[in-house]
């Protein structure tokens, strides 16, 4: 899957960064003055920067994950890379967390790189039956989908996933900021 994320033509990787941010924004995400998470791409990963450019704009404070510690699995969420911790933000705090991944199926169950830094730091969403902040969601391209990916225990599912293709999982309920019947 990770052969088939770098394959995307470069032509073709501009057109869908900018259909997911539509996609997004059809889920009426993300709000006004909330906090929200991405990445920085890695090894193929959609680029994130459409969304966020749209976010900074609608006022959005902006946050990156930052591995501290590779072997002990730690991370923090900082508003810049190498900033320190005091410009680190408990992940309770963000609203909505865009989700890099390497595979996905369409009920929202997300392969990343194994690593399991984003099911450690939002195990806390497994527990909470009400206030479900914040939401994950993977963005991807459409080649990555699956049919089915086996969950463990530790997962904690993604709300949804936007791909160029649109939203799947949870979200999808979602599209144009109201919930389907």
């Amino acid at each position: 899957m990770r052969a088939a994320r770098r394959a995307v033509p470069a032509a073709e990787r501009g057109p869908a960064a900018a259909a997911i941010d539509r996609h997004i924004a059809s889920l009426g995400l993300p709000h006004a003055g909330t906090r929200i998470s991405a990445f920085e791409p890695f090894d193929g990963e959609i680029d994130p920067s459409v969304v966020l450019r749209r976010s900074r704009a609608l006022g959005c404070r902006v946050y990156f994950p930052e591995i501290i510690q590779l072997r002990r699995r730690r991370m923090r969420f900082v508003s810049q890379p190498g900033a320190g911790t005091a410009a680190a933000l408990d992940p309770r705090w963000l609203d909505l967390v865009l989700v890099p991944l390497v595979a996905f199926d369409a009920s929202g169950t997300r392969l990343g790189m194994g690593a399991g830094f984003y099911d450690r730091y939002f195990e806390f969403l497994r527990h909470r039956r009400t206030w479900l902040r914040p939401r994950l969601l993977g963005v991807a391209f459409d080649v990555q989908r699956l049919e089915h990916i086996a969950t463990f225990d530790h997962d904690v599912p993604l709300w949804g996933i936007a791909t160029e293709r649109g939203i799947y999982g949870r979200a999808a309920a979602f599209v144009n900021g109201r919930t389907r019947r």
